[in-house]
């Protein structure tokens, strides 16, 4: 049953508007567990209007209920570090999104922010730019996709892409909800469209600098959850969630330095493409939560996806690993798009492996990744 659907939201909206007292602030604080791909939260109230993360105290949760401490010393921190508007309870509220670290000030092992961030900080010079293509299913409270046919299965792929009309979309109620919230959050949303697969859609956050990609990118995931919660559908980021001829779900990653999106930019693009070449399997492995083990249900070479064993390129070629857009191909600059990683990657792994790669060119190879 769908119970938070069954709950009568007109109840909820009067205790929402009761005046909130100015020296009471309500901040949802926001992380990543020890799955590496959900997100947990819990709400902390504070006697002032916080103007940065910065300004926030470090909190701290169960470990132990999250996969990321023992029972026995359970105790992992948080540390505000990038903050947003409330779109569920509005006024001054915000949700905070936050690192983990360990007892011993240690990062825990899903907290990759805290590299990117110094990864960023050392290419700045390059100002890397970043955009994220985010694919998601909704899924019934049964698991089954959202306006499938109970038995068996719609019609085949094909008028369901930016699709209109109740026979090939369904759940867009939730879609321009999610669009509004991020918007009213500060969230860099710059687009959405209903995808190849039926109940599959996409939303795009971008551009971004540096490490405020995975800030967005994850918060838009957050306030996504919280609108289907309302309406008791799950959000799926699963990179293959119907197995058979159905296309997955992927979270392509549009980028550019500074120097691509100058004249004569295609230059830098191919070299970094060629950089990326040598380093393929490097990359495949950072592109989902279990080491390309996700991804390799999805990327088969087969529904506008390349091989995961292999590396391609090419113009406006939607099966290559990245793809140089037709537009940047005739005006010589631009931006490229890597379409290889998994709908359930980490945006920090993936921005920041891109950067170290194609900028930095500084990974050692004699270290685990």
């Amino acid at each position: 049953m769908d119970y938070s659907a069954k709950l009568d939201k007109s109840l909820f909206k009067k205790y929402l508007e009761l005046e909130q007292p100015d020296d009471m602030v309500q901040c949802m604080y926001i992380w990543i567990d020890g799955s590496g791909e959900t997100l947990r939260g819990k709400t902390r109230t504070v006697d002032f209007e916080p103007k940065s993360a910065k300004e926030l105290p470090v909190w701290n949760y169960d470990g132990s209920s999250t996969g990321q401490a023992e029972g026995s010393n359970s105790d992992v921190y948080l540390r505000p570090v990038a903050m947003f508007r409330d779109p569920f309870r509005r006024g001054k509220n915000k949700l905070v999104i936050c690192e983990t670290f360990k007892y011993d000030g240690r990062v825990t092992e899903t907290n990759h922010r805290n590299e990117c961030k110094k990864v960023m900080d050392r290419a700045s010079d390059h100002e890397p730019w970043f955009g994220l293509e985010q694919e998601y299913t909704l899924l019934g409270q049964d698991g089954h996709p959202f306006g499938w046919p109970k038995q068996g299965y719609p019609g085949p792929q094909g008028p369901y892409y930016c699709g209109i009309g109740a026979d090939k979309v369904y759940g867009r109620d939730i879609v321009e909800a999610h669009y509004k919230a991020c918007m009213f959050a500060g969230v860099k949303i710059s687009g959405t469209n209903a995808e190849v697969m039926p109940a599959q859609w996409e939303f795009q956050v971008g551009p971004c600098v540096g490490v405020d990609m995975g800030d967005h990118l994850w918060a838009a995931r957050y306030i996504l959850q919280r609108v289907a919660e309302d309406y008791g559908i799950i959000v799926s980021f699963d990179p293959k969630p119907i197995e058979g001829d159905w296309n997955g779900a992927g979270c392509h990653c549009n980028y550019s330095t500074l120097l691509m999106r100058k004249e004569g930019g295609i230059k830098y693009i191919e070299e970094a493409i060629q950089k990326l070449a040598k380093r393929h399997q490097h990359h495949v492995r950072l592109y989902d939560p279990k080491g390309g083990k996700d991804n390799r249900r999805r990327l088969t070479g087969q529904h506008e996806t390349s091989h995961i064993d292999d590396f391609s390129a090419g113009v406006a070629n939607r099966g290559a690993s990245v793809r140089i857009p037709r537009q940047v191909g005739e005006e010589g600059k631009g931006y490229m798009e890597d379409r290889r990683p998994a709908s359930n990657c980490d945006p920090y792994l993936v921005t920041e492996a891109i950067v170290r790669t194609t900028v930095l060119d500084d990974w050692d190879d004699n270290k685990p990744q």
